[in-house]
C-alpha cells in the first residue's frame, strides 16, 4: 500500500503540482487558518441539517451533499481563495488553459451506516471525451471533521492518474485512506481513482469538496445559478472571476445585454454585470491565442 504523502502548510504551489502529477494526491496539513474551520461550520450547518440524503449508490444513500456554498459562507469564499491552493491551480492548470474556475462547492456530510462509495475519477464529469493528456481540474477536500478510516475517510489510489488502462481498478492492496486531522486538506487531481469511504464510527463525516475546471469546460456546480448576480456583486473580482464571471478565453463568456435599441453595448465581458469600470477582456489573452494558433501553424 502507498500512503498519500503529507506536507505542512508552508508547502510551495509547486510541490503540490509535482506531488499531483507524480502521485495523483497530497494532504496538506492545518491550513485552514485561525477560526476558519469554527466560522464555516456555524455558517453552513442550518443547510447541512436541511439537506435530504442522498438519490443512489453514487451519491450515497445515507450521505447528504449541501452546495451553493460561496453564496452561502464567509468562510467558504476565504477557503475557494486560499492562496496556496490557487498558487498550485496556477502550476497544475495553466499548461491546458488560459484561466482556471471554481467547478464545484459542495459539503458533504457521510452518516453513520454508509458504505463505500463507487470508485471513479471526478474527470469523467466530461463523459470520457477529453483527452487523456489533458489535465482537466484540480480538487480538493478540506476535514470539517477528522477523517479517519472508521469514519469513511476518502480512498485513493496513488498513482493510478498514471494508469494507461482507464478500465483497470485498484486492488486492495493498491488503495489507501486520506486521514487527516480537521483543518488539513486532501488535494488530489481529476485523474486519480478515488471514493468516499465506508463509515462504522457512529458518527458524521464531514469534508468540503471544492474543485477547480479549466475554464474552457463546463462547470459541474452551475455557479450562475448557485450565486447569481445580485449576490455575486458584493465579492471581490478575484473572486467574482472564479466563478465564471469572466472571460474564460479570447473569445469564451461574452455576452450582450439585452437592452433596447441604442441603449447598451452588443458585446461584452461578463463582469460588466458589475460595472462598466470593472469591465476587462483581459489585456492579454488575445495575445496568448494568437500565440499559440502561429506554434501550432508552425508546428504542422
Amino acid at each position: 500500500m502507498t500512503a498519500i504523502t503529507h506536507v505542512d502548510a508552508s508547502v510551495a504551489p509547486e510541490g503540490i503540482s509535482r506531488l499531483l502529477a507524480e502521485q495523483g494526491a497530497v494532504i496538506v496539513d492545518g491550513l485552514m487558518q485561525g477560526d476558519q474551520l469554527k466560522r464555516l461550520t456555524d455558517e453552513i450547518m442550518p443547510y447541512v441539517e436541511a439537506t435530504e440524503l442522498g438519490r443512489d449508490d453514487f451519491t450515497g444513500r445515507k450521505t447528504t451533499r449541501t452546495g451553493a456554498l460561496v453564496a452561502r459562507s464567509q468562510a467558504c469564499r476565504e477557503l475557494v481563495t486560499n492562496s496556496t491552493i490557487l498558487g498550485a491551480c496556477e502550476k497544475f492548470l495553466l499548461p491546458f488553459c488560459d484561466r482556471f474556475q471554481l467547478h464545484l462547492t459542495q459539503l458533504i456530510r457521510i452518516r453513520d451506516g454508509q458504505g463505500v462509495q463507487p470508485l471513479h475519477r471526478d474527470r469523467l464529469a466530461w463523459g470520457g471525451y477529453l483527452q487523456r493528456v489533458i489535465e482537466p481540474q484540480l480538487n480538493t477536500i478540506w476535514a470539517v471533521t477528522d477523517f479517519t478510516f472508521e469514519n469513511g475517510a476518502t480512498q485513493v489510489a496513488p498513482g493510478s492518474n498514471l494508469w494507461e488502462d482507464d478500465t483497470r481498478l485498484p486492488t486492495e492492496d493498491e488503495l489507501t485512506w486520506a486521514e487527516m486531522d480537521a483543518g488539513s486538506v486532501l488535494v488530489y487531481s481529476g485523474s486519480v481513482i478515488h471514493g468516499g469511504g465506508a463509515n462504522n464510527s457512529g458518527a458524521d463525516r464531514m469534508g468540503l469538496n471544492i474543485t477547480y475546471a479549466l475554464g474552457w469546460l463546463r462547470q459541474e456546480e452551475n455557479q450562475y445559478l448557485s450565486c447569481p448576480p445580485d449576490i455575486a456583486k458584493d465579492f471581490d473580482p478575484e473572486l467574482q472571476a472564479l466563478l465564471g464571471y469572466a472571460m474564460g478565453s479570447y473569445a469564451l463568456g461574452y455576452y450582450t445585454p439585452p437592452l433596447p435599441p441604442g441603449e447598451g453595448p452588443e458585446v461584452v465581458p461578463p463582469d460588466f454585470l458589475f460595472g462598466e469600470k470593472a469591465a476587462g477582456w483581459g489585456d492579454d489573452l488575445y495575445d496568448q491565442v494568437t500565440q499559440r494558433s502561429r506554434e501550432g501553424t508552425l508546428g504542422g
